[in-house]
């Protein structure tokens, strides 16, 4: 056979091979993806099953390592905006005992430090000392930060849309249930040792 009208002839057959090819390509599924080693489980976490109201991240106080608050998911979470300069400075014993009272049935205190009202003036480190020395605080303590107005953390803008209600004064406490539901606030006069606070506090514990 002449040569010249073989070549055609190859040509389509090879053209022909490849379309099938790619045809049973297309039928195939796509090949599986590596696992991307920069996703933590932190981040799967908080993708996952971390609610709204403690997918945040903020330096802790004594030394600015990040804390993911979606560790404290599915635990009853009492946030509070701490001063060392305030009348209400003592309540820092209270919320330790609490803390300490019932941290093992899912209680956690979440501290936040701040100078809105012109009370905590200090450092980092100077705040941090004077919790532990004076209070022996040992619940959680974040980095110091705005907790009203335009510059409030995203936390506390989030805790004043659910609640109506921004901090009127230092110490003034937020409650959020094993749900991730943000379920009440307490003004400042409220004790941490407060009949209805603990007893709020109770019930919610006790429900999973």
């Amino acid at each position: 056979m002449n040569r010249d009208r073989m070549q055609p002839a190859r040509q389509r057959a090879a053209l022909l091979g490849a379309l099938g090819l790619a045809a049973v390509a297309a039928l195939l599924p796509p090949p599986a993806r590596a696992a991307d080693k920069s996703a933590s489980p932190v981040a799967t976490q908080a993708a996952g099953s971390c609610p709204a109201a403690l997918n945040f991240r903020f330096p802790r106080l004594q030394d600015e390592a990040p804390q993911n608050l979606c560790q404290y998911a599915g635990k009853v979470v009492l946030v509070v905006n701490t001063a060392s300069y305030c009348g209400f400075t003592p309540q820092y014993e209270g919320l330790e005992q609490l803390y300490a009272k019932y941290r093992d049935r899912g209680l956690v205190v979440l501290g936040f430090p701040s100078n809105d009202f012109s009370q905590e003036p200090g450092s980092a480190k100077e705040i941090s000392d004077f919790c532990y020395n004076t209070y022996g605080v040992k619940f959680p303590m974040l980095g110091k930060s705005h907790v009203r107005g335009d510059e409030a953390n995203p936390m506390y803008i989030m805790l004043a849309k659910e609640t109506g209600t921004a901090p009127k004064w230092n110490f003034y406490k937020y409650l959020i249930d094993r749900k991730g539901q943000v379920v009440g606030s307490y003004n400042s006069m409220v004790k941490p040792d407060d009949k209805q606070l603990v007893a709020k506090i109770e019930a919610l514990l006790g429900t999973r």
